[in-house]
């Protein structure tokens, strides 16, 4: 729909910006924390860019006062970020590790003492090293105790301070390519385990949810999905079935369990057909009612366009872009149900991902429709190269472009009628983009360390950082200017 005026972004919208424990923190070994599977995984030759790892990342673990220095002098409102876990059971239960829950007691005040609101996610991929070696991570049924476990401390430990929570951080990426395309750990392609350990993780993610309210505690959790909407190729009946078949296969078979506890009817056929079905106990489906979220996170980078693919046809084994080489990604897709296809009308960055700001605006319309609750976008942004000049300076101009097209895309959904909380950036600062490296960068803070040599890690701002201040002292006004 057209408007004749946008509505304005509510006063107290939430402008943001995100990061993960993994990306950013570094001290994978300090202070007595645990090793987690990513910390394990990026070692094994060929996983990762040039060998690229989080050791150091870009050590906000040691910096943090002063990027959140930087995060007060662009005037955030609220600050995005992953509590390691192992850091606070370096061995996922037992023992809480007190030097961990002091790091992020300190985060969190720091945040506050410069009027930043904390957003927490509970868990973002990097789970403990132990626990997979013990019962299989995501695959047992021991991972809802000792993730409810682990989430109880941090609700006792932050609850007085936090007032918004992840509880998971994409679960259908770190299922998806840790079952089926075997790209992030545990790196298995088995389409059984997959879905069994979905289920686990829609039953812990169900239990935290249940946890923090039965705990009575203050302020609003739920899951953060990622979410790339699908268009039909064209008119022909059968690309419109292969949208609806990734419609339910790649979005509602997720967001509908965390809001209605059930999968869809399509889902469970199909499943059961292949059988793939999970092993569904009694009481799953009750615990699942009871962990219906406050609001749906969103994640949102691009949006997918499909076509009808064969029983013979492509399958999720096409080799994905993480060198930035523009073009390099295979076909991919799921036999039987969709395959993805180019969008003539759409530009791509150079890691092969569409720009797509209208797609965020259709993200943010059928969730609210759906599911009709409150969204909260918890990470947009744009992935390029950065040229850092002698004089310090980056000119990211496509950077704000995307993100001020965006931005102008949620403005849209406000005025349609869909309920935004906030709109967190990714990411604050440069960071170690998982498999891409550190060539791949998001942030309005340029970090200077490179795949091979970490450097000084001197932080210097973007043009983007300037921009993206002004969209928060105008709230908003200035992206029309």
């Amino acid at each position: 729909m057209f408007h004749q005026k946008l509505d304005s972004f509510p006063t107290d919208f939430l402008w943001g910006s995100a990061s993960a424990a993994y990306q950013v923190e570094g001290a994978w070994n300090t202070d007595g924390k645990g090793a987690s599977i990513w910390d394990n995984y990026v070692k094994i030759p060929g996983t990762t860019f040039k060998g690229s790892n989080g050791d150091v990342a870009v050590d906000h673990y040691h910096r943090y006062r002063e990027d959140v220095a930087l995060m007060a002098e662009q005037g955030l409102k609220a600050y995005r970020f992953s509590v390691a876990w192992t850091r606070i059971l370096p061995q996922g239960k037992g023992e809480i590790n007190q030097d961990g829950l002091d790091f992020y007691n300190d985060l969190i005040d720091e945040l506050l003492k410069h009027g930043i609101e904390p957003i927490v996610t509970i868990y973002h991929w990097d789970l403990p090293q132990a626990l997979q070696d013990e019962y299989g991570g995501w695959e047992s049924r021991h991972i809802i105790e000792d993730f409810t476990a682990y989430a109880r401390i941090l609700f006792e430990a932050f609850g007085d301070r936090v007032k918004h929570w992840v509880s998971l951080n994409e679960q259908n990426v770190f299922i998806m390519h840790g079952y089926m395309m075997a790209s992030h750990p545990p790196a298995v392609s088995d389409p059984k385990r997959m879905y069994q350990a979905n289920h686990m993780a829609n039953l812990a993610n169900a239990s935290v949810i249940k946890a923090f309210r039965d705990g009575g505690y203050s302020g609003k959790i739920g899951p953060s999905f990622a979410y790339s909407p699908s268009y039909a190729i064209d008119a022909n009946p059968l690309n419109v079935v292969a949208h609806e078949n990734m419609s339910d296969f790649s979005a509602n078979f997720w967001m509908d369990v965390y809001v209605y506890g059930r999968y869809p009817r399509v889902m469970i056929n199909n499943l059961t057909k292949m059988d793939v079905m999970p092993d569904i106990h009694k009481g799953d489906l009750d615990l699942l009612k009871a962990g219906k979220p406050d609001f749906m996170g969103l994640n949102y980078y691009q949006s997918m366009t499909v076509a009808s693919n064969p029983l013979n046809g492509v399958s999720m084994g096409g080799e994905a872009n993480y060198t930035g080489e523009k073009g390099s990604t295979q076909e991919s897709g799921m036999p039987g149900l969709f395959k993805i296809v180019e969008n003539p009308n759409l530009e791509k960055t150079n890691w092969d991902w569409t720009i797509d700001h209208e797609g965020l605006r259709i993200c943010l319309r059928r969730i609210s429709s759906r599911y009709d609750l409150p969204i909260l976008i918890t990470e947009n942004g744009l992935g390029e190269f950065d040229t850092l000049e002698e004089d310090g300076s980056v000119h990211d101009q496509a950077r704000i472009t995307y993100l001020n097209n965006h931005c102008l895309a949620i403005q849209e959904a406000i005025s349609d009628g869909v309920d935004v909380i906030g709109y967190c950036t990714w990411s604050f600062t440069d960071l170690l983009s998982w498999l891409n490296g550190y060539q791949k960068r998001y942030g309005f803070v340029y970090v200077d360390r490179d795949e091979v040599n970490q450097k000084d890690l001197t932080r210097y701002k973007k043009d983007s950082f300037y921009w993206y201040q002004k969209v928060i002292t105008s709230n908003g006004q200035s992206l029309t200017d």
